[in-house]
């Protein structure tokens, strides 16, 4: 895939662990500033790129004529207002799952983005994993036939103190694991099933004293009447990761994302005319996954041919919607509330 990055000068806001993924993955010198709430994080990134500048003011930041390109990697709370600005003030985004705690947000940094121009792409890199990309290219090449559903599982086991960190505060997340997790999983079951008609489940918290979700159980169905039956958690002692795609002809599953979750493994089970055991064909990924490097080289791209981000805005409504469906049906709040 061609570079496009490196006559683009980049704003990074937000200096944690994707900031650092991101700033590793950029030409050197294309990062001009380096933003966060706290100054040593922002000092500490900043002194890794030759001429990065450390900021605090994600406002300053995004005004800056130097700046072409923002990528924001904050709490929940804060990357549409950061992404709103940006858009505003013409400057294209990458900004991290899910986007905003609201779609009323997202469509806010539409707007905006419509009448400048900007180009938003949402960061669901899952999509770039290299089972994700060998799945879908089975998929479109017609070879499970007509869809049936999917049935996916997403979980991790939290950490001492997981209660009391940012995801666990409503106001700064939006809520639990569904709006964290949760949104990969609804994003990958959309690319397969299209637009989901139908939302039904709850989100509750069983382990963690937490006012937000550590569990979320969905079953979406889209206009055709196939169904994503979905499982998130933070309670899942052993990190786990398995999404089953079923056609008529023939069924994927994709297991493991690396590391604590296991080898990722794609296995295409195709069914035989007499039926009984399938053909079986397994794709194993032990050297991990490019998705940030694949995910950001697509973003420079789109900004290269001027063309929509996928996945951008409306796939993360789509995603956001889902999880707004889920969380009144639980009678959860999400941001303001503390119950």
């Amino acid at each position: 895939m061609p570079d496009n990055s490196k006559a683009l000068k980049v704003a990074l806001i937000g200096c944690g662990l994707i900031g650092q993924k991101r700033l590793k993955l950029l030409p050197p010198g294309s990062v001009v500033f380096a933003c966060d709430t706290q100054p040593e994080r922002a000092q500490k990134l900043a002194a890794q790129s030759p001429g990065c500048v450390a900021a605090t003011d994600f406002a300053e930041v995004v005004r800056s004529p130097k700046v072409d390109v923002v990528m924001i990697a904050t709490i929940n709370a804060a990357l549409a207002p950061i992404a709103l600005a940006a858009v505003q003030n013409g400057k294209h985004v990458l900004v991290e799952k899910p986007g905003a705690v609201s779609v009323a947000e997202l469509k806010k940094v539409e707007a905006a983005a419509k009448k400048t121009g900007a180009l938003v792409r949402i960061g669901y890199n899952h999509r770039y994993h290299p089972a994700a990309l060998k799945a879908q290219e089975l998929f479109q090449s017609g070879a499970l036939g007509p869809m049936m559903f999917v049935r996916g599982r997403y979980g991790q086991g939290g950490r001492v103190g997981y209660e009391k960190e940012w995801r666990a505060n409503p106001k700064l997340s939006g809520g639990g694991e569904l709006i964290d997790q949760g949104v990969h999983l609804i994003d990958l079951a959309g690319i397969f099933l299209g637009e989901f008609k139908t939302v039904e489940g709850h989100a509750d918290t069983y382990f963690w004293k937490m006012p937000v979700d550590d569990n979320a159980f969905l079953s979406l169905r889209n206009a055709a009447g196939n169904t994503a039956w979905l499982h998130v958690s933070c309670s899942e002692w052993k990190n786990l990761f398995s999404l089953e795609i079923y056609g008529r002809d023939a069924k994927l599953h994709w297991e493991g994302l690396g590391g604590s979750y296991g080898i990722e493994r794609l296995t295409y089970y195709k069914m035989l005319p007499q039926m009984g055991p399938p053909e079986t064909t397994i794709y194993e990924f032990p050297r991990g996954d490019e998705s940030w490097k694949i995910e950001m080289a697509e973003f420079f791209e789109d900004i290269r041919l001027n063309r929509t981000p996928v996945p951008g805005l409306k796939e993360a409504q789509a995603a956001l919607t889902v999880v707004e469906k889920i969380y009144r049906q639980s009678g959860k709040r999400k941001a303001e509330s503390g119950n």
